[in-house]
């Protein structure tokens, strides 16, 4: 199965220091991309340089050993030690207070520019890495002081180095969140046509692909993306590419999937879903979820893999509910999905109940717009799995129920079928409970069971369901209390009079 790489860069004949940061810093990213299954997170990354062999990374590098104005001017002035005095520089940047002193001298990144520029290969490299540590500053005002940078690094996307451009790429997306400035003179400057040729020239090449697919997330998640950015996304060439790359390596890892997946995933939550679903988006992921399911299914949870599964579902579950309900089932491509999402409820129900909550509302979708995948839960035999379900909280147990009602509004005939299956008596357990929109879901699924089929009424009066909903009519008001009014008066209580009648000795 697939797996998060740990350390993407090929770490050589390193020390264990290094080895043990990289692993630090990976980690860090995980915990970013895991935070984005609740908000939209625009987070920064740090490439570490494949020679470092210090032990950790401290931020007074530089104040404790050269002054940084010091080390700017010999930079500037000298010759043959230049690249290892940019060498300096940049792990002097690491410092936030430090690259606040950089921007503050007089034409320090118009140097730095001069050097990404020119012929020196060496100098060229250390240049991108200040550039790169500037980028991954926390004070916002750092970002616009790089701009004189972006046209250049825009450039070097289309070089033959991809270390250089996967650099390049990491300190683009880290510059978009901290300026509009920055954003919007990398539009016009041509960001996404670069990115989507980035893809297609280096597709083969994953860390090149999870660069620039990560940069064009910090894009996508920008407060006016809907208006300026995501109309330019779909007319290009990116969410084909974006699909065409959705598919895990067995050995590079997840790491790339995922940052595709939540680009498709901002892309779902706009306007262009008509787009998506004409490049086969819905049919794509529904496939991956697909074999992701069947994976956890079988026992196979690999690290990392709930960080694909959550903007899969978030983009399966947004493309169904603009998918034209003819065109459902042909688009999903197998009901069979129904079973995967099930698979995945139960798998992440106790360790990752957001996400278990997630594939329930991909299921809701699924089971609102199309008849085929209600009655894919009765013919595989997943309702009593989710009958048991109902007991949970968190959300999960109301998305249950809103499955079932869909079961029982589009399959009228299968209501017999699923009281014979459970549903009845949990419903009773169901009813008593405390959250309103439990027992007004409840009350309405038992509606659905009961008319128009005695022998489901008389084995609720049998269950005690009668006391259950006349509790619901004096201590409950509003809707609930209408509902189990009506159900008494029209649907239970002359069920109830002939039980007592029939249980007269």
């Amino acid at each position: 199965m697939w797996r998060l790489n740990r350390v993407r860069l090929k770490a050589g004949r390193l020390g264990d220091g290094l080895a043990e940061l990289r692993l630090k810093r990976r980690e860090h990213e995980k915990a970013l991309r895991q935070a984005r299954r609740d908000r939209q997170l625009v987070s920064k990354r740090l490439l570490l340089t494949e020679d470092e062999e210090q032990r950790e990374v401290t931020m007074d590098t530089a104040s404790g050993q050269q002054d940084l104005v010091d080390l700017l001017c010999k930079v500037q002035h000298s010759g043959p030690e230049r690249g290892t005095h940019l060498k300096a520089l940049s792990k002097a940047l690491r410092d936030p207070s430090e690259q606040l002193t950089f921007i503050k001298q007089e034409n320090s990144v118009n140097l730095l520019v001069s050097l990404l520029t020119g012929s020196n290969a060496q100098c060229r490299l250390h240049a991108a890495r200040c550039l790169h540590e500037l980028s991954h500053s926390p004070h916002t005002n750092v970002a616009p002081a790089c701009l004189p940078a972006t046209p250049y690094l825009l450039t070097f996307l289309s070089g033959q180095s991809t270390k250089f451009t996967e650099l390049c790429l990491y300190t683009l997306g880290n510059l978009f969140p901290d300026s509009d400035v920055v954003k919007d003179k990398l539009l016009a400057q041509g960001i996404i046509p670069a990115l989507a040729n980035c893809i297609e020239n280096q597709k083969h090449n994953l860390a090149v692909v999870e660069a620039a697919a990560f940069s064009l997330t910090q894009l996508l998640q920008a407060k006016d993306a809907a208006e300026k950015i995501i109309p330019k996304v779909l007319a290009s060439s990116l969410p084909s590419q974006l699909l065409s790359v959705l598919n895990p390596d067995p050995n590079f890892g997840l790491a790339p999937a995922i940052e595709c997946a939540w680009c498709l995933h901002y892309l779902a939550c706009s306007d262009g879903n008509g787009e998506l679903l004409a490049l086969g988006a819905l049919s794509h992921c529904s496939s991956l979820l697909m074999s992701l399911g069947g994976a956890v299914a079988e026992g196979n949870k690999e690290e990392g893999m709930e960080l694909l599964v959550c903007p899969l579902l978030r983009c399966v579950g947004n493309l169904v509910s603009c998918c034209p309900v003819d065109s459902l089932s042909t688009q999903v491509g197998d009901v069979r999905l129904v079973a995967a999402l099930c698979a995945l409820i139960k798998a992440y129900l106790h360790t990752q109940p957001a996400l278990a909550r997630e594939s329930a509302w991909v299921l809701n979708n699924l089971t609102a717009h199309s008849t085929d995948f209600c009655s894919a839960l009765l013919t595989l035999n997943l309702v009593p799995g989710l009958i048991q379900l109902l007991p949970f909280s968190q959300g999960i147990n109301t998305m249950i129920l809103r499955v079932l009602a869909n079961v029982a509004h589009k399959k009228k005939e299968s209501c017999l079928q699923l009281a014979q299956l459970g549903l009845l008596s949990t419903l009773c357990a169901t009813l008593k409970m405390a959250d309103q929109e439990m027992v007004t879901l409840s009350l309405e699924i038992l509606f659905m069971l009961v008319i128009g089929r005695p022998q489901v009424a008389d084995e609720f009066v049998r269950l005690s369901g009668v006391s259950l909903l006349e509790a619901i009519q004096y201590n409950s008001e509003g809707e609930m209390r209408r509902r189990a009014a009506y159900l008494l008066e029209h649907h239970l209580l002359s069920h109830s009079a002939d039980c007592t009648v029939d249980n007269v000795p």
